[in-house]
């Protein structure tokens, strides 16, 4: 039995991801699901470089702007959500062409595997949540080193749960896994100081675009500064900013960082996958003959 064909577009953030899903799909009459951890969130727009409607060009795309901000989504929700999208899709005889920089999340789409049997742990959650980041990345490292590799040491949520599991069966078992659907994968990257060129240029954009103006609306809204925390990258630095504990020369200059060492982790999760066909970001004629020959 053959599996639905579904194409997909990753690689780390700036390189313009978004762009080639929505030429694709224009090409070949497809839709887009975004595979964004943070997407997911409404109002979380400027900050976390949500597409546009107007960048969209006509094209459907799916889970963006379908949880409150207050609320946690995480990747269970968005296999059971994205694979009903992908359905939908197919069910109109179009092509989904999943999209976005969040590695776990696309392969929880583009694989048939069984998460950890481990169930939540609310009062070890509640005593993991008092520490830092920087005390769980340490904890994690000693359980499972294998996995703390794999993991964004900024990101709590993820570190916590690793180690929830790992305390239940020693560590974090690398789960078998199948193909779900019959895949193209296209990767986007770019070298290290072109790369940076471009964050750098995104992060001034974003701020004449209302970053700070969005996480002023955000905190109105009842946001926690905890939870800004919880969104990380700009929204933590946007918090920290905002509540006069670093300036804005400092949450800029740090934000780059940040976003430099973020896509770094993004390679190393994507570099594992041998299936990508990796490509510049002006190389769109190439990834549109691979779709081509493909989809054929």
């Amino acid at each position: 039995m053959r599996h639905p064909k579904v194409i997909i577009v990753c690689g780390p953030t700036a390189t313009g991801k978004s762009d080639l899903a929505v030429l694709l799909a224009r090409r070949f009459k497809g839709e887009v699901v975004s595979a964004d951890s943070r997407q997911v969130y409404r109002g979380l727009d400027v900050g976390s470089g949500k597409i546009t409607r107007r960048e969209m060009n006509g094209v459907p795309h799916h889970l963006i702007d379908v949880c409150d901000p207050k609320k946690t989504y995480n990747v269970e929700r968005f296999k059971n959500d994205g694979r009903k999208a992908i359905e939908d899709i197919l069910s109109r005889g179009d092509v989904p062409i999943i999209c976005g920089g969040t590695g776990f999340y696309i392969d929880a789409l583009a694989y048939d595997e069984s998460f950890p049997a481990v169930p939540p742990d609310a009062k070890l959650r509640a005593r993991l949540a008092k520490k830092s980041t920087k005390t769980l990345m340490k904890e994690i490292e000693k359980l499972d080193p294998r996995r703390a590799k794999e993991l964004d040491p900024l990101n709590k949520v993820r570190i916590i749960r690793a180690i929830e599991i790992a305390r239940v069966l020693g560590k974090v078992p690398k789960m078998k896994r199948t193909k779900a659907y019959e895949t193209l994968w296209i990767g986007l990257t770019t070298d290290r100081k072109a790369l940076r060129e471009k964050i750098r240029a995104r992060l001034q954009r974003r701020m004449k675009q209302g970053m700070v103006e969005e996480a002023k609306s955000l905190r109105k809204r009842g946001l926690s500064w905890k939870r800004f925390h919880e969104l990380g990258l700009e929204y933590r630095f946007l918090a920290l900013y905002l509540q006069g504990k670093i300036s804005k020369e400092s949450m800029l200059l740090e934000l780059e960082n940040r976003i430099v060492d973020f896509s770094k982790r993004q390679m190393t999760w994507f570099q594992r996958n041998k299936d990508i066909h990796w490509l510049r970001p002006d190389q769109s004629g190439k990834a549109l003959s691979l779709a081509k020959r493909f989809l054929s």
